[in-house]
């Protein structure tokens, strides 16, 4: 049996260019949202707006830090778009079969430690009450801006740049902190949510997988917004049937 060859993996991150995106975590994590909550207690910024600022600057650092990057990686995009096409839609489609999957599991976890919650994701609640008073902002961060930050930062920098040294360690790094980011301010308060992360992995895996397969970031990045925006007019279409 002749063994699959998976294409050559890349990247066009240069060690600046990583530095400057790493630099770029706590900064993202922890001194903008301060800065954003600040302006929000004094009434000068909006739930949404604070959000939306979070995110603009942060794609601002991203831009101005990695346009090289992300210039570069557009030629592959240009070079087989039909490919890279085709790869984003199947990775679509797998990530809907896993997210059931992801689903079961965590259904069964809860049942069997007897743990239930009437809101099942405090960040997909949180995005759905911002986009019933301020739509256009919050598509414009959730849809657009969050998507390439944190495509730069989890697969571009993370994942790139462990990819060429380990690749099933490049997989759990960019997964596992892919996962935590989008839950980790709510399990800080109540550990259970840390199950959460559950709900992430199977659009982590995938999202790597169409990174690694494509070498363009810009395939993660569109992804990432195919996901984004689906999963908002999903969430919106919801909870006006209920």
């Amino acid at each position: 049996m002749v063994k699959k060859e998976i294409r050559e993996f890349t990247s066009t991150m240069t060690a600046r260019e990583r530095i400057f995106s790493l630099i770029w975590f706590p900064m993202h994590l922890f001194l903008i949202p301060r800065l954003a909550m600040r302006l929000l207690d004094r009434g000068i910024l909006s739930d949404s707006q604070a959000n939306l600022l979070v995110y603009g600057i942060g794609a601002v650092y991203i831009l101005l830090t990695c346009f090289g990057f992300l210039r570069r990686d557009f030629d592959p995009l240009c070079d087989e778009p039909l490919y890279c096409i085709a790869q984003i839609a199947l990775c679509y489609c797998m990530m809907m079969a896993f997210n059931l999957c992801a689903s079961g599991i965590l259904s069964g976890i809860e049942t069997l430690v007897g743990h239930s919650r009437e809101v099942s994701n405090l960040n997909n609640e949180a995005i759905l009450n911002l986009a019933k008073t301020d739509l256009s902002s919050i598509t414009a961060m959730a849809v657009f801006l969050a998507p390439l930050t944190e495509e730069v930062l989890f697969r571009g920098a993370v994942f790139g740049g462990i990819r060429k040294k380990n690749r099933i360690a490049a997989y759990a790094v960019s997964m596992l902190l892919f996962a935590v980011y989008h839950i980790w301010g709510y399990a800080m308060e109540d550990p259970s949510y840390w199950l959460y992360m559950l709900q992430y992995l199977p659009a982590a895996f995938l999202l790597c997988r169409c990174y690694e397969r494509t070498n363009s970031i810009w395939c993660s990045i569109f992804f990432h917004m195919l996901v984004n925006h689906i999963s908002m007019k999903m969430l919106m279409l919801l909870e006006e049937l209920l």
